[in-house]
């Protein structure tokens, strides 16, 4: 049986490594894969070791080394097309809606919001509209207009902070699939309902989002209802508006939702939202199961059934967190500055996996370029299979 971590939070640091064999830590390389490495003992890691028996308080860095995301399959014909079709769309605005009222004022597209749109956001909004090219434009300026609006950018660490000084939500961690892992904790609710309780989960989506390796698009929501009261719970309307975020701004994100010991009352809740939750991501609930068959015991948190001591200390995990996100998202906005800001940009390439930059991808495969970018029907940075496919139309 899981032993469950004891509810008083540590007030130091993790314990020092006590040996060599102890101090061997995973090292993640730039396309995601990992090995082992000897490392000095240091009396206050940054981040989680999984090689150690030490109480663990910070992220971990990579997933575990057996843990690796689904091969990709590659694009057919009809779908290169729509891609390239949709591509040719997006980089065409200029300016955007600034709320989501009709008739919004309109202000030009910035920089962050033209990272944002990747090769593979554009294809999660395909893949979420059947494949639609006009349904998907108008969804992706729709989420354009929500993050402006919803403040997605300006919810800062210590803002949120005290929506989770209790560690209700923690990142850590990594499924069998590579995918990080958002535990949700409603017996550790602190604060009373409000609408930044609802931008609390959207900051912990984006964080997961942020430590997403190369190859890995989704996440694992790991949810456990042992010792929590319905006044702890969210909400009808709250529910409905997280599901209506989730569904509408964060399309084919989520990877597998683990459930544990749900009591009466949220099964009750359950049965009200479930019409509003679409069959795709119904499929993907999963009720009491064995989680050490979804995540790697050696990252999964003992109170879920796995091995990993943890603790949470939010002076500790809250800094770590947001540090390790923070590193991330400055090497992707690097990479994408270095490969010309680019729309349509690929994310394993920002990730710093092993994929090629549209730039470099042009210059290597394609041998002619304009002022170094390369274009077809007027779009910039297509990849090579919706280039082909634009061309054969």
């Amino acid at each position: 049986m899981a032993t469950t971590a004891p509810t008083t939070p540590l007030e130091g640091l993790q314990k020092p490594v006590e040996d060599e064999k102890a101090a061997l830590q995973i090292e993640p390389h730039s396309n995601g894969s990992t090995e082992l490495s000897k490392k000095a003992p240091q009396q206050s890691p940054t981040l989680a070791d999984p090689s150690t028996e030490n109480i663990v308080q910070v992220p971990f860095e990579s997933p575990y080394p057996t843990s690796k995301p689904a091969p990709i399959t590659p694009l057919t014909t009809d779908q290169s097309t729509k891609y390239a079709l949709l591509l040719q769309t997006v980089t065409s605005w200029t300016t955007i809606p600034t709320t989501s009222a009709k008739n919004s004022p309109v202000t030009p597209l910035t920089d962050s919001e033209r990272q944002w749109l990747t090769r593979e956001c554009l294809l999660r909004y395909l893949r979420a509209t059947k494949w639609s090219v006009p349904d998907s434009a108008t969804r992706l300026l729709g989420t354009l207009a929500w993050r402006r609006e919803y403040g997605v950018e300006k919810h800062t660490p210590d803002f949120i902070s005290p929506e989770n000084e209790t560690g209700k939500q923690v990142i850590l961690g990594y499924d069998i699939a590579a995918r990080p892992c958002l535990y949700l904790n409603p017996a550790r609710q602190n604060t009373k309902r409000s609408d930044r309780q609802i931008q609390h989960l959207v900051f912990m989506l984006e964080r997961t989002i942020d430590l997403m390796g190369p190859g890995q698009e989704t996440l694992s929501l790991l949810i456990n209802f042992k010792d929590s009261s319905a006044g702890g719970n969210a909400s009808v309307g709250q529910g409905r508006q997280t599901l209506n975020i989730l569904q509408m701004h964060y399309p084919e994100r989520l990877g597998r939702a683990l459930v544990l010991n749900v009591p009466w009352f949220m099964t009750a809740f359950f049965r009200v939202i479930s019409p509003f939750i679409d069959p795709i991501t119904r499929d993907k609930l999963k009720f009491n199961e064995d989680m050490r068959q979804h995540v790697p015991p050696e990252q999964l948190l003992s109170n879920n059934g796995g091995d990993v001591k943890f603790e949470y200390d939010h002076k500790v995990y809250w800094p770590a967190l947001n540090g390790l996100a923070e590193q991330r998202r400055s090497e992707q906005l690097e990479r994408w500055v270095k490969g010309g800001k680019r729309i349509g940009e690929s994310e394993g390439y920002l990730k710093g996996g092993e994929e090629m930059s549209l730039k470099e991808e042009e210059e290597e495969h394609i041998g002619r370029s304009v002022d170094g970018e390369e274009k077809v029907d007027g779009v910039v940075g297509a990849p090579l299979e919706a280039k082909d496919a634009v061309e054969t139309t």
